[in-house]
């Protein structure tokens, strides 16, 4: 199938992945310009479950202060090298996580940072919920309501703030792809004047 260069140039303006990968997406999608985003979607994750391991050698702090500096937060960005860490692009995903870390105020950044004694809490009050449900069923649903409860509460699991319809962390596995390293939040900081 022969893919037009405006419906490339389109795929990779909308994504920001590499003109060939972009190609080879769409023509597996038959120029379908939605499936062509979803192939890519699961590539970034197979590519960002092999690149797992490499070590973390460079990346960049970034800052967000909102409003009349009411609300401010911290987040270290990690990557493999200088050469990416000094990319502009990197340093304008750090700050947009900055800017999410302080609309959505997360208390984690991932699921294995939730401790035995927040779950054990949380497990408490939502008990309480499904006293009245069925008894087959108590323990799926008070499953789901924990895990809608920490998943608002999770940066990675988080929708980002600027685009509803990816999360953080497939926002950042898109970065892995675009850039070819591992790229990963090492820890944030979120401040607030009277809450």
């Amino acid at each position: 199938m022969d893919i037009s260069t405006s419906r490339v140039k389109e795929l990779r303006d909308q994504t920001g992945i590499s003109i060939m990968q972009c190609r080879k997406a769409l023509e597996e999608a038959g120029d379908d310009m939605e499936k062509a985003v979803i192939i890519l979607q699961k590539q970034s994750k197979a590519i960002a479950t092999k690149k797992s391991d490499r070590t973390l050698g460079s990346g960049v702090v970034a800052s967000y202060i909102h409003g009349a500096g009411s609300v401010g937060t911290l987040v270290e960005l990690l990557c493999e090298t200088d050469f990416v860490a000094k990319n502009e692009e990197f340093k304008v995903m750090a700050r947009d996580i900055a800017m999410h870390i302080a609309a959505s105020s997360p208390e984690f950044l991932k699921a294995s940072d939730i401790t035995e004694e927040a779950k054990s809490k949380v497990m408490e009050v939502l008990a309480d919920e499904v006293k009245d449900k069925p008894e087959n069923m108590r323990e799926k649903i008070l499953e789901g309501k924990i895990n809608a409860y920490f998943g608002e509460r999770i940066l990675l699991d988080q929708s980002f703030v600027k685009d509803q319809n990816i999360k953080v962390g497939q926002m950042i596995e898109s970065a892995i792809q675009k850039f070819g390293e591992r790229i990963e939040v090492g820890k944030f900081v979120r401040f607030s004047i009277g809450r």
